[in-house]
């Protein structure tokens, strides 16, 4: 009697998170338009969005962020892009600021660098006084009202609330705890983020077909549920449909691109190629010659390397567990601080090349 008590408080719980989230994405949610065909160089493209979301990426993971900042900040930044006409030039400077404001509102004090540092170490190009001058800008173009409910919060809720109502889906979980598996999901949802042609989505929809896309893949009887949470988030059949099917291209091709890794004998290290990149642009961006450079290529993934990537999810988003009153996590296997699993690189100190790290995209 008490657990069914339990559940249904959960449950209240929830669908009240999900009417409030709702209830802001529908006050402040507008799309960006970008003009592809524009004949003023001066406006952002597509492609330059895309850029700036993946840098972003990159300097939230470089200050230590959670990913409700990202979250936040690429939010802040899609609204300021849907009120304002921004020019390619400054876009770099919003965006840092967005990230700082984002920042703010869901870092603590102590996490929080010195604007000075923010400047110098995001290599945004920026003053001090400009960035200032654009949090202004920002706050009064968006009327004070920052936060509104993020693709992040929605994924969360929405993935609280199967776990909740279908329990038994815990078993068919792939080698992992919940907070395990929103942080996997995460991680997709922080890729789409950065895909311009799904601005035109909002951000429950995002997440729900993120989730509708991990479902298929671990049970049959996935459209119930589906079904279940469509009605609950009142999204229009026409644009679940029409997201979930650029999502599931957009993921497919990401997932099946091969891992390129390149090796530089001077430096002892390994670099990674960005998306699509050649080993001549890869070696034109890091100024030396191609040919001083060995290719590795791996095609697929090993279970052990899966498990690795799982636990690498699991070091930055832990705090995940929390939300499912998980006591503690396995030992074996965790990555060290090189980024490598204790038990393989345990196995690699014997061999007479220098140990793999993790690729440098910086």
């Amino acid at each position: 009697m008490k657990c069914l008590v339990s559940l249904e408080k959960e449950s209240q719980r929830l669908a009240f998170l999900l009417e409030d989230s709702l209830s802001r994405e529908a006050r402040h949610w507008k799309a960006p338009v970008f003009r592809v065909s524009s004949t003023q160089e001066t406006d952002v493209s597509p492609s330059q969005y895309d850029e700036t979301v993946l840098w972003l990426g990159r300097l939230n993971i470089q200050f230590h962020f959670n990913p409700e900042t990202f979250a936040a900040a690429v939010s802040i930044l899609n609204r300021l892009l849907a009120v304002v006409k921004a020019q390619s030039k400054y876009l770099r400077c919003i965006a840092i600021t967005c990230l700082i404001l984002a920042a703010k509102t869901n870092e603590e004090d102590e996490v929080l660098p010195r604007l000075r540092e923010f400047a110098v170490h995001s290599g945004c190009k920026c003053s001090t006084a400009e960035i200032l001058r654009m949090e202004r800008i920002i706050v009064e173009k968006l009327h004070w009202e920052l936060y509104t409910a993020t693709p992040l919060d929605f994924l969360n809720i929405f993935h609280a609330m199967v776990l909740s109502s279908w329990p038994h889906l815990q078993d068919l979980l792939p080698q992992m705890n919940p907070s395990r598996h929103v942080a996997f999901l995460t991680r997709q949802l922080q890729h789409c983020m950065a895909f311009h042609q799904l601005l035109q989505f909002r951000g429950s929809t995002l997440a729900l077909v993120i989730m509708t896309l991990e479902l298929e893949k671990l049970t049959l009887d996935w459209f119930p549920v589906i079904t279940d949470l469509l009605k609950k988030a009142q999204i229009k059949s026409a644009d679940f449909i029409r997201c979930k099917e650029l999502v599931d291209e957009y993921l497919t091709a990401f997932e099946q691109a091969n891992t390129v890794y390149i090796f530089l004998p001077n430096h002892q290290r390994i670099l990674g190629l960005h998306g699509g990149e050649t080993a001549y642009e890869f070696s034109r961006r890091q100024h030396f010659p191609a040919s001083s450079a060995v290719l590795f290529q791996r095609d697929s993934l090993t279970s052990v390397e899966m498990y690795g990537e799982m636990m690498e999810a699991d070091e930055f988003y832990d705090g995940f567990q929390y939300l499912y009153n998980e006591d503690g996590l396995p030992e074996q296997g965790r990555l060290n601080e090189s980024g490598s699993c204790s038990e393989v690189a345990s196995s690699e100190d014997s061999s007479t090349c220098p140990p793999l790290q993790p690729a440098d995209i910086d």
